[in-house]
């Protein structure tokens, strides 16, 4: 019993240790590989607690453990990510040293915005831990739905061909605002509807079943550019279930 308690502990273990490499890859400006250690450490997260459920090996241990691992994989990763555009638009290198002697205020300034994710995420996921209103919903977008926002941004631009979206991508004031927007949305009093699922009815899931074909639809049109949409879309479907709930 005591091996069976230790499973979803076992693959969170695995969401951190690719959460480490993801962000080891970021700095060294390996942006790709980064972004599909960071999808390797999704699926990790997705599956201890489905592991958990299955098994019924919960403990506070594990709650605890997991938070750990998705600051690394999805609070601090994303931020190197960031970190990484910002060195390409600044120094025109995502592997250049972090050289104060080298930069001015301004750059410097530029670049370290980058860890207003990691900080946000930090507050996101302490903020889940106390707070009983996040059982079967999320208030705010929880970490790993920002760090798939932000891993997206390099697998699209390596895998589609969007010239225009790169140029966007490389200039540091759209960079800024986009870091302050997705951080302000990880603590936003928005309530999120959690894509757990107890059964596979439609009237139990219809918001997640309309979320789904909606993606796939939207991928089917887009193609790649689907992949950074997953969360606005995710955002606004969230505000469509508030306003039908509260009808």
């Amino acid at each position: 019993m005591s091996i069976v308690k230790h499973i979803p502990n076992t693959i969170t273990c695995l969401n951190l240790f690719s959460g480490c490499t993801a962000s080891l890859l970021a700095v060294e400006g390996h942006l790709e590989l980064s972004a599909a250690f960071v999808l390797l450490a999704a699926i990790f997260d997705f599956m201890d607690g489905l592991t958990a459920r299955a098994l019924k090996a919960y403990s506070p241990m594990g709650k605890e453990l997991d938070s750990l691992a998705d600051m690394v994989s999805f609070g601090l990763t994303p931020g190197l990510i960031a970190l990484g555009y910002l060195k390409l638009s600044v120094l025109g290198d995502a592997s250049a040293d972090f050289n104060p002697q080298e930069l001015n205020m301004a750059q410097m300034a530029i670049l370290l915005s980058a860890f207003i994710i990691p900080v946000f995420s930090a507050l996101r996921l302490a903020k889940f831990n106390v707070d009983d209103r996040q059982t079967t919903s999320f208030i705010g977008v929880p970490t790993p739905a920002n760090a798939m926002f932000w891993a997206s941004i390099p697998l699209v631009l390596h895998f589609g061909n969007y010239p225009t979206i790169q140029e966007w991508i490389l200039n540091p004031i759209i960079l800024i605002v986009t870091i302050l927007i997705t951080s302000f949305l990880l603590t936003a009093e928005i309530k999120m509807f959690s894509l757990k699922v107890k059964s596979l009815s439609w009237k139990d899931n219809k918001i997640r079943y309309a979320f789904l074909i909606s993606l796939i639809a939207l991928a089917i049109a887009l193609k790649w550019l689907v992949i950074p949409l997953i969360l606005i879309v995710y955002l606004l479907f969230s505000i469509l279930d508030n306003m039908t709930s509260k009808k």
